[in-house]
């Protein structure tokens, strides 16, 4: 093994360049081919020659800044995914929540349906460090690129619902008390329900403009379409107008009584207004069951989020979760499946874990540059491991990869720049409030 070079630094002010920090203290530790403890277990990539130098910069009591550079020179890139020389540069952000005074979080900018640089999500929030989190609709929809694809729960509220594909798996924060968890699978249901006639209709998801059947698209009359489609839930935090096309929609008011019904959809909420839409046959369904009449028209919503146990998800203001796609670990063992697809070659990372000790780790690694090439699916969970991460799951990465400390960009983004994302984990140097 090289040499492995730790510089220890102190904080950063806020929005200047992290390396301008000035280094207080430097050591070398030498490897010795055998185990090193905590932090310092050179990462498992490429050659085992390879030196590789780690700076170690204190944000705050219980969070720190890991800087990991491995390997030395260039790639050419017709070498980034088949190289052993390298380079890597990875960022790791450690919280301690038994030191640490802020809490973690996920978070989105003004709404969900649109994107916003990893460094605009923290400025709004006040993070002092913060990355991109969940994969999300990106350029599939001009309408509503931010929204998740899967599961996206803010303050306490399911605004996206957990998606039916077998690769997507969650994280789920309890901001008071930074305690994270990997519940797996996720399952929803939900339904609203008129509470004066007692009849309901199912709903397909929430926040997600919904589908509409081939050949509908341009009915005059949207009950006359007899395909099958879906009845989407919508509320301000997804956007404050909701999308618009052939379908039905029903505005409720704050008490969720009948405000407004529409044989087209697009309509600009009002605060604590929430929208139910409808495409295909299930149309006139919600036409029938949706009453203006405020003393026949209220509706209740019912919904289920369950694990992989059938065990229900803990719920409530404090309660963030993102999602990713595949674990990388779990109880300490590498779980990535084998997959053929560009998902599992060589790209920038992002992903999250919890240590043997209970602390947390977001980290990133950069990819498809000269001085990163970036990791395999399988690369990542070895790093995870490495790194004393027997947890761990991938979130978006790619040229969504980005990580922000104290108001200036850690990594390079392999496109240049920051790109807009939908969502992201921040971490917020002030203890968890409750909204009012």
């Amino acid at each position: 093994m090289g040499e492995i070079v730790v510089r220890r630094s102190s904080a950063v002010p806020a929005g200047k360049k992290l390396a301008a920090a000035g280094l207080v203290s430097l050591f070398v530790l030498l490897a010795t081919g055998g185990p090193v403890s905590g932090e310092d277990v050179p990462l498992p990539l490429g050659a085992s020659d390879l030196p590789e130098t780690r700076t170690v910069q204190e944000l705050a009591p219980g969070v720190s800044l890991t800087r990991i550079s491995r390997g030395t020179g260039t790639a050419a890139p017709k070498d980034y995914q088949t190289t052993k020389r390298g380079p890597w540069q990875v960022q790791v952000v450690t919280i301690d929540p038994t030191v640490a005074a802020g809490h973690l979080r996920s978070s989105y900018g003004t709404d969900l349906a649109g994107t916003e640089p990893v460094s605009q999500i923290a400025a709004l929030t006040g993070a002092m460090a913060a990355v991109n989190a969940s994969y999300f609709t990106f350029t599939a929809s001009s309408s509503a690129p931010g929204d998740p694809v899967g599961l996206g729960m803010y303050d306490g509220t399911l605004i996206s619902e957990p998606s039916s594909g077998t690769a997507e798996v969650s994280m789920l924060v309890d901001a008071r008390t930074n305690q994270v968890t990997f519940p797996g699978k996720l399952s929803w249901w939900g339904r609203m329900t008129n509470t004066v006639k007692n009849k309901g209709i199912k709903l397909d998801a929430l926040g997600h403009p919904p589908f509409v059947p081939p050949g509908c698209e341009d009915l005059k009359k949207p009950v006359k379409c007899k395909q099958t489609g879906q009845v989407v839930l919508l509320t301000p935090h997804f956007a404050s107008k909701t999308p618009s096309g052939a379908g039905v929609e029903v505005v409720l008011n704050r008490k969720g009584c009948v405000y407004s019904k529409s044989k087209e959809r697009g309509t600009k909420l009002k605060p604590r207004q929430t929208a139910i839409q409808a495409t295909g046959r299930k149309t006139l369904r919600l036409l029938k069951i949706a009453k203006l009449d405020h003393s026949k028209g209220c509706f209740e919503r019912t919904e289920s989020l369950t694990d992989s146990t059938d065990t229900p998800v803990p719920t409530g203001p404090w309660m963030y979760g993102v999602n990713g796609r595949f674990a990388l670990t779990r109880a300490g063992v590498a779980v990535v499946p084998n997959g053929q697809t560009s998902l599992f070659e060589r790209h920038p990372r992002t992903f999250v874990g919890r240590t043997s000790a209970g602390q947390i780790r977001i980290v990133t690694i950069d990819g498809r540059q000269p001085t990163s090439v970036g990791v395999r699916l399988r690369e990542a969970a070895q790093v995870a491991l490495a790194l004393d991460m027997p947890d761990a799951i991938n979130l978006d990465g790619g040229g969504s990869t980005t990580m922000v400390v104290n108001g200036a960009l850690a990594n390079s983004p392999s496109g240049g720049r920051e790109r807009a994302v939908g969502d992201g984990l921040v971490y917020v140097p002030t203890p968890y409030v409750r909204k009012r």
